[in-house]
């Protein structure tokens, strides 16, 4: 698996791939020699969605969602062997969303959004479980945001504005909670801007330009700290 990470660096997928592959096989018959080592089922899961990376950037849509998918199956068996565990509740979101990414690549609009709400689901349960957690807030917003997408894809513009706007709110608390911290700041941007758009496809002109000076505001800033 280390040596796949340094090859992934280097931008060789191919030996990436491999290297992955072999780790698979191990892990694979680590498994079956004792199912019930939770340990060893994570590290399968984890390498399923190695793969499924390298092969949705390598354009292999099609084998990266069936990585995916076989990965999901071994974290919704951890999940429910343990409910409690967040870590692998997280695991489970963010494969729920790759699925959906993919999905989304494929034009597969209506597979997309479904993914993409079980991964808000079960994201909305975390961030209230703790909501001082500012990786599930982010999370959270992500989520909202992505959802988004696929609706204007749809043309569901009243209900993209929606999603974003969700999003944004979140990423609104967490830029205020670290004014310092710029990714977060750029999100929140970023949000602004989706909504603008949407207010643009919607006639809402005025709506639009505060959204859009909204964007500015904090692009101008981020830009004054760091020209």
């Amino acid at each position: 698996e280390k040596v796949a990470t340094v090859q992934v660096a280097q931008g060789d997928l191919v030996g990436a791939l491999t290297s992955y592959r072999d780790g698979l096989a191990i892990a694979d018959r680590l498994t079956k020699s004792d199912p019930g080592n939770t340990a060893w089922q994570q590290d399968l899961a984890a390498l399923y969605q190695q793969i499924g990376d390298v092969q949705e950037t390598r354009g292999e849509l099609a084998g990266a969602l069936t990585s995916y998918r076989d990965s999901l199956t071994i974290t919704d068996r951890l999940v429910k062997s343990d409910r409690s565990n967040a870590v692998w509740q997280r695991d489970l979101t963010v494969l729920d969303g790759r699925i959906g990414d993919v999905q989304l690549e494929q034009g597969d609009l209506v597979g997309a959004l479904k993914s993409y709400r079980y991964s808000l689901a079960i994201t909305e349960q975390l961030a209230k479980f703790d909501p001082g957690n500012a990786v599930w807030q982010n999370d959270l917003s992500v989520s909202y945001t992505k959802i988004g997408d696929v609706q204007v894809a749809q043309g569901d513009f009243a209900a993209a504005l929606m999603s974003y706007r969700q999003g944004l709110a979140t990423f609104d608390r967490l830029a205020k909670s670290d004014p310092g911290n710029a990714g977060w700041q750029r999100n929140l941007s970023v949000s602004y801007t989706k909504v603008g758009d949407v207010q643009v496809a919607q006639g809402d002109l005025a709506g639009a330009l505060t959204s859009y000076r909204d964007s500015l505001a904090i692009r101008d800033r981020l830009v004054k700290s760091d020209p």
